[in-house]
């Protein structure tokens, strides 16, 4: 046999190897990677992968550590991948009758102390964008660099596409909170609120982010371009990263490009243009 074509052939059995593998793999449901932390009243469950610097991971509303499914096997090659399930959402257990960005970014960092991690690389998808945004804001030395996409600061149609804040406020107009009877209709509308009201975040907050960050969006993102350049034109030392043909899921419609593209701004230098 052709020796060229026996190396692809080997290639090709091992890539689909590492595929099966990666997808046989419970990632938010893998009792060998996963524990409890006990943290500032609720109970926080956590996934750790991989060995190297630390890489946390943070989900969107109402998600879990399955968002990174096409994630975690790439980066925890290199890094200590540290994957989370937020405070009120996945497994992380919260009874708790309020929610903010700010308690979630604080329930981080106070993670990272509970793990004895001093900074770790920062990835955060949506809501979890948001996270990573206000932890590199209100704890700084916890980020060495911070990866966001899909990312708003405030919750009106100047952040958001008119169509889904449209969706949303017609959701918030005939909901009677009276008729949520189970504590799981509770909890999905307390998630649903939390993105309604808010975040509230100026963008003169952002000047006070000086970890290199890479902002991100799709070109059919559910946020508005102009919003996520926005938030990249505020912080000192940043870059845009807008992906073609790609909607709010960037790391999952792309998630070759972006494993790539993100571990290369984590790993290599930051140049201010």
């Amino acid at each position: 046999m052709n020796r060229l074509l026996l190396l692809l052939i080997v290639l090709w059995a091992a890539e689909g190897c590492a595929v099966s593998q990666r997808q046989a793999i419970p990632y938010g449901n893998n009792d060998d990677a996963g524990q409890y932390f006990d943290i500032r009243g609720i109970k926080m469950y956590c996934e750790v992968y991989g060995n190297g610097q630390p890489l946390l991971m943070i989900h969107g509303n109402g998600g879990s550590i399955s968002a990174f499914k096409n994630n975690i096997d790439y980066f925890a090659k290199k890094y200590r991948v540290i994957s989370i399930d937020s405070r009120a959402q996945g497994k992380s257990v919260d009874s708790q009758d309020s929610l903010s960005f700010e308690m979630m970014a604080d329930d981080e960092a106070a993670l990272l102390n509970a793990m004895h991690i001093d900074s770790a690389y920062v990835l955060g998808w949506s809501d979890g964008g948001i996270n990573a945004l206000l932890l590199a804001m209100r704890h700084p030395e916890k980020v060495i660099k911070l990866a966001s996409t899909g990312a708003n600061l405030w919750p009106d149609s100047t952040a958001i596409i008119p169509s889904l804040w449209r969706n949303d406020k017609k959701h918030f107009d005939t909901t009677d909170p009276h008729r949520l009877k189970t504590p799981r209709d509770r909890n999905d509308w307390k998630l649903f609120l939390l993105d309604w009201y808010q975040p509230n975040i100026p963008l003169t907050a952002l000047h006070s982010i000086r970890c290199p960050s890479l902002i991100i969006g799709g070109d059919h993102d559910l946020i508005r371009i102009e919003h996520t350049a926005a938030i990249y034109e505020n912080i000192p030392n940043a870059y845009l990263w807008i992906l073609p043909n790609s909607s709010h899921g960037t790391l999952i419609d792309h998630f070759d490009e972006f494993n790539r593209k993100v571990d290369d701004f984590f790993s290599g230098p930051f140049h201010r243009w």
